[in-house]
């Protein structure tokens, strides 16, 4: 055993310890063995192998020798055919033996030793162990039938004329042509089109079985007719065609069997071939195949890409893409995963959108597809994410890997997203242009609850209109809402624009009214040439430069419109009334006359402490001259301003100090501390000190810091905004933000009530029968059914449960789909909502994008959808600051120096300015407010239904011997309420029968039974919506809630509510007109802002916004 261990020898130097740390220098004399790679290529035979089958380029050149080879063999066979003399006779020789030249010989055995040389040498490549593999290959057999004889007649020279079938050759053509093209594919690196090689394999066929048909044909007749090889060529063409004139036939039974054998042939080939072609062809249509590279370098085009394409998503898009006059030349190419649907493929058979429109079936994750779409020379890029799947954050992720997936592809496509959840902006921040669905939905959801039909506001300005909805409509609203929903916004460089071009050096707000005097156009922004951020009215202190971009509200751009000369306006309008009215002066009309307006010079100082105010004058004032408004200056005066103080909250003056001290106690302006998601725009809010505790946040529970259980309990001041989600979202942040702006007064800040279901109780707990507004958010767990309309059966029908219980209540909501919006409010037996129905219908023949605008809730700004908004994705495509500006709007974005939106309401004491003009004016010269439109509320002059009214019993009797019976019934068929009607006939017939029975009773009989009839009479007497009332004090008894102040009768059927953007100046103002303003920064009006945005708590005395300007 020792000596065993003694015989170990010690290890190499270079595995020792020491080496190891110190180096090892002896490594070069170590043995070493080195390696040579790829050596097996090295051989003879692989080198061969590499060079006529694996390398791709010198494989094409042998294909190509190849194919040429065999197309030179057999135009040397149709020369030895022309050259040949018919010979006489018909003796069978003459099939066998032909007449062949010496120097034709000579060229045909050369071409037929090196095509057999080289099918010898590629057969021994690709041997694989298998000879008789290759030997019974059709191709090495035909290779054999027309090389060996020319061979062997090189040492027989008797065998010199022998006949070979030379013009078999030209399907070893086809084979090589086979073979070429998939090996050009593979040298240039580009993916073969299974539709080309088809159609090119049928094509080859084809030919090849005329060509060989024609050559048998006219071997075979050489002992019959001595047909040529164009009389040949006539045959073949009549008989493949089935026409079959017979002036040439074959005579000789030897050709007649071969034209029969070629049939055969023909018949089982050509068929399999064209059933390959065709699926392939399906195939190809329902992917789109390719977009051409030459039009894509030629002409514009822009691609769509979607998870799933619906036909109102197609048509949107199409017609708001294509409703600029600039885009009418520009592709679309839509690239979809799935198949397209089979509305979809008959909206694109149409001319005018199968000429513009491309389909291709792929997804955007494949490079494969993004170069079938030509993405990196498209002009944008629109990704849009599916907002009917039930996991929309699955739904974000597929976008941002889209998204991502193009941004990698073409960097320099400029990129257009839509984002479902706030929390997933960040992913995309690359992007252009991005629109957050949730962000603007609850926006103008939280400003319809302080600016009503903010939304209907927005919507009609994103959409590309003429404003020619409505306008054979009988009703005067209609026309007057359908011309103004027209206007858009618009920019143009202040120097090239005739509008405001006279306007440079002067302020903003001098600007914006004179505008509007002039022309009847509405400034409402301004931008810098050298600051990329646009100013909603930067108020009077702002003077316009002539490179300043201006933003304004008009029915056309500038650039196509037409101006009249001051002459002809006189002369038009010279001998007419002061007032024309609004149906004389059309809103459409680029030249907007004034009228009379008095401007009267007077004193433009502070009238009080309180703000600028237009009280009327005194009653022998009055009677001299009309009340006057201040001139708007041309340049702010600072003093003035400041002196006047028209920021200060009047809200705050009109308060005791007592109660001063104990709102700045307890509130302070400061932006949010904590941010729910990375990429929401900070924005100055009222915050309280301190962070009230989570438990305190439960309105239905009691803690240890109170024990209120319900809304009333708290006493709130102001009326509760309640909104009802499934999911208290990331969202909502943008919903708070809004209603909790520092410009907002203090004393109008209403309470927010989340409520995350909605059953009767918990309506009732937070105060349902007292809130101002009811938000009704889209459910998204319903948003996948399996019917797409579908989606909002359970919101819709939730709303109309909430409006038939709680009548008096404003309930706004937002809906998936636009066409549902019908169905809100419903009523089945309203006249006046059929005939809007017709009215939507006729709007839609006519082509109109705003089919929809006409209903009641919509124009009331009651139910939005935000699919409207997709819109404003397209048209920031053309406008790109449209997304912006409506983000500052909305108060989603905050810019120093920039106004924000608010309302104010008309009341009887503002009635004598008049008209629209005289109210800019004062605004403009007052508080710097710029209107923009007038939300308008009118009586409906409907007759009254049977269903709004309740009847008593005896008023009943008395009515039926007054009126006839015929009369009653057409009143009940002229009902306009959806309501069932509260005393149908089966209803009468029952209180009738009561009344009988009651009659019957005895004249003596005792008060129980007197109590029972009387109880029995009064519960005929109901109407329905005295029954509904009953249940819901009854419910709130029961919860010991106080019945007082529910308001079940008081319904809003009797009136309708539109919006007028951007009125003509001699529009007259109503009582109870809400005026949208936009507003100046309050902040830019304090001479040191800079801390306060420095600063995350501001001090609790800075001053505030009003809300209402007083007039």
């Amino acid at each position: 055993m020792v000596d065993l261990e003694s015989e170990v020898p010690p290890l190499p130097p270079r595995y020792r310890f020491r080496d190891l740390l110190l180096g090892d220098q002896g490594w070069q004399n170590d043995d070493r063995v080195q390696v040579e790679f790829y050596m097996n290529e090295n051989t003879f035979k692989e080198r061969l192998k590499l060079f006529f089958i694996k390398n791709q380029r010198s494989s094409l050149r042998i294909r190509l020798f190849n194919f040429s080879l065999k197309l030179l063999s057999c135009l040397l066979y149709i020369i030895r055919v022309l050259l040949e003399n018919p010979s006489q006779g018909n003796e069978w020789s003459h099939i066998f033996w032909v007449n062949r030249s010496l120097p034709l010989w000579g060229l045909q055995v050369l071409v037929a030793l090196i095509s057999l040389f080289e099918t010898v040498l590629l057969g021994y490549l690709s041997y694989k162990g298998n000879i008789w593999e290759q030997i019974l290959r059709i191709p090495f057999i035909l290779e054999i039938i027309n090389a060996v004889p020319f061979v062997i007649s090189i040492f027989w020279p008797s065998l010199r004329n022998l006949f070979v079938p030379v013009f078999l050759n030209c399907w070893l053509a086809k084979h090589a042509l086979e073979n070429m093209i998939n090996d050009l594919h593979r040298a240039i690196q580009r993916t073969q089109s299974a539709m080309f090689n088809q159609v090119l394999i049928l094509i080859s066929t084809l030919l090849c079985l005329i060509f060989t048909c024609i050559c048998g044909i006219q071997h075979l007749e050489r002992i019959g007719k001595k047909l040529n090889l164009f009389d040949s060529l006539y045959f073949c063409i009549v008989t493949f065609s089935t026409v079959g004139f017979g002036d040439v036939t074959p005579e000789t039974w030897s050709s007649k069997l071969f034209v029969v054998a070629m049939i055969c042939v023909a018949l089982v080939v050509l068929p399999i071939q064209f059933e390959q072609l065709a699926y392939l062809w399906m195939e190809r249509q329902k992917s789109g195949g390719n977009y051409s590279r030459h039009r894509a370098q030629t002409e514009k085009h822009v691609v769509l890409c979607v998870s799933s394409l619906k036909i109102d998503l197609l048509m949107d898009f199409l017609n708001e893409f294509y409703a600029h006059p600039r885009l009418q030349d520009y592709y679309v190419v839509i690239l979809c995963p799935t198949e397209m649907d089979v509305q979809v493929r008959r909206v694109l058979q149409i001319p005018m959108w199968s000429q513009r429109v491309i389909y291709l079936q792929g997804s955007a994750l494949k490079d494969q597809d993004l170069l079938r779409a030509k993405m990196d020379d498209a002009e944008a890029c629109f990704i849009l994410s599916s907002r009917c799947e039930v996991d929309r954050t699955s739904s974000d992720h597929q976008t941002i890997l889209r998204a991502w997936a193009v941004k990698d592809f073409a960097p320099n496509c400029p990129l257009y997203v839509q984002i479902l959840k706030p929390e997933n902006k960040f992913h995309i921040k690359f992007a252009d242009h991005v629109v957050c669905e949730e962000e603007f939905k609850y926006a103008m959801l939280a400003l319809n609850c302080i600016c009503p039909a903010t939304s209907t506001l927005i919507t009609l300005l994103v959409h590309t209109s003429r404003g020619q909805e409505g306008q054979q409509s009988p009703e005067q609203w209609q026309k007057t809402y359908g011309r103004c929903s027209g206007n858009e916004v618009y920019h143009i460089t202040l120097e090239e624009s005739a509008f405001f071009a006279e306007y440079e050096g002067k302020s903003f707000t001098y600007a914006s009214f004179h505008a509007h005097k002039k022309f009847g156009v509405c400034l409402i922004g301004a931008r810098r040439e050298d600051n990329k951020n646009i100013l909603l009215n930067p108020g009077p202190r702002y003077i316009m430069n002539a490179t300043d971009i201006c933003f304004y509200i008009n029915i056309t751009k500038e650039e196509n419109s037409a101006f009249k000369n001051q002459d002809q306006q006189k002369k038009s309008s010279g001998s007419q009334p002061f007032y024309h009215g609004p149906s004389r002066l059309p809103v459409h009309s680029i030249i907007a006359s004034m009228g009379t307006v008095a401007i009267d010079l007077q004193d433009t100082s502070c009238r009080s402490a309180s703000g600028p105010t237009l009280s009327l004058p005194t009653e022998g004032i009055k009677e001299i001259r009309r009340p006057s408004i201040a001139p708007v200056l041309e340049v702010a005066d600072t003093s003035s301003i400041h002196t006047c103080d028209l920021l200060s909250d009047q809200s705050e003056d009109e308060t005791t100090s007592d109660e001063k001290m104990s709102s700045n106690l307890e509130y302070a302006k400061g932006y949010p501390p904590y941010s729910p998601y990375i990429g929401s725009s900070p924005t100055l809010c009222h915050l309280l000190h301190e962070k009230v505790p989570f438990c305190c946040l439960r309105l239905d529970k009691s803690c240890q810091h109170n024990y209120y259980e319900d809304a009333k309990a708290y006493g709130f001041k102001n009326k509760l905004i309640i909104v009802a989600a499934e999911t208290a979202g990331n969202g909502l942040y943008n919903f708070i933000v809004p209603l909790r702006a520092y410009y907002r007064p203090k004393k109008e800040l209403n309470p927010i009530v989340l409520l995350l279901d909605n059953p009767l109780d918990d309506l009732l707990r937070c105060g349902v029968t007292f809130a101002a507004n009811m938000v009704v958010v889209d459910k998204e767990s319903t948003m996948s059914a399996e019917e797409d309309y579908m989606a909002d059966a359970k919101t819709i029908v939730n709303v109309q449960t909430l409006f038939r219980l709680f009548s008096s209540l404003s309930i706004i909501t937002e809906l998936t789909h636009p066409a549902n919006m019908r169905f809100m409010q419903f009523r089945a037996k309203d006249c006046y909502s059929l005939a809007l129905s017709k009215l939507e219908k006729k709007e839609r023949e006519r082509g109109s994008n705003l089919a929809f605008m006409f209903r009641l809730p919509f124009a009331a700004g009651r139910v939005f959808s935000i699919s409207m908004l997709d819109t404003l994705l397209y048209q920031s495509f053309v406008k790109d600051y449209m997304i912006s500006i409506t983000r500052l709007l909305l108060g989603l974005d905050t810019m120093p120096g920039s106004g924000f939106l608010c309302s104010m309401k008309i009341t009887e004491d503002d009635l004598w300015i008049r008209t629209y003009a005289r109210l800019y004016q004062k605004l403009c010269s007052a508080t710097g407010d710029v209107p923009i439109g007038v939300y308008r509320t009118e009586s409906q002059k409907l007759a009254v239904s049977e269903s709004q009214i309740s009847i008593s019993v005896e008023e009943w009797e008395d009515t039926k011997d007054c009126r006839d019976q015929g009369h009653a019934r057409g009143n009940h068929r002229n009902s306009t309420s959806s309501d069932q009607s509260d005393h149908p006939l089966l209803r009468r017939k029952s209180m009738q029968w009561a009344r009988r029975l009651s009659r019957k009773g005895p004249k003596h009989s005792g008060k129980t039974a007197e109590k029972i009839t009387q109880q029995r009479l009064n519960l005929y007497r109901r109407s329905e919506r005295q029954e509904l009332a009953e249940l819901v004090k009854n419910r709130m008894k029961h919860l010991g809630l106080s019945t007082v102040g529910y308001d079940e009768m008081n319904d809003h059927q009797s009136t309708l509510s539109y919006i007028l953007i951007n009125p003509s100046p001699d529009t007259r103002l109503e009582l109870n007109d809400v005026v949208y303003l936009i507003r100046p920064d309050p902040l830019s009006f304090l001479p040191n802002n800079e801390p306060i945005r420095n600063s995350s708590i501001c001090n609790a005395a800075a001053p505030d916004s009003r809300e209402e300007t007083q007039l």
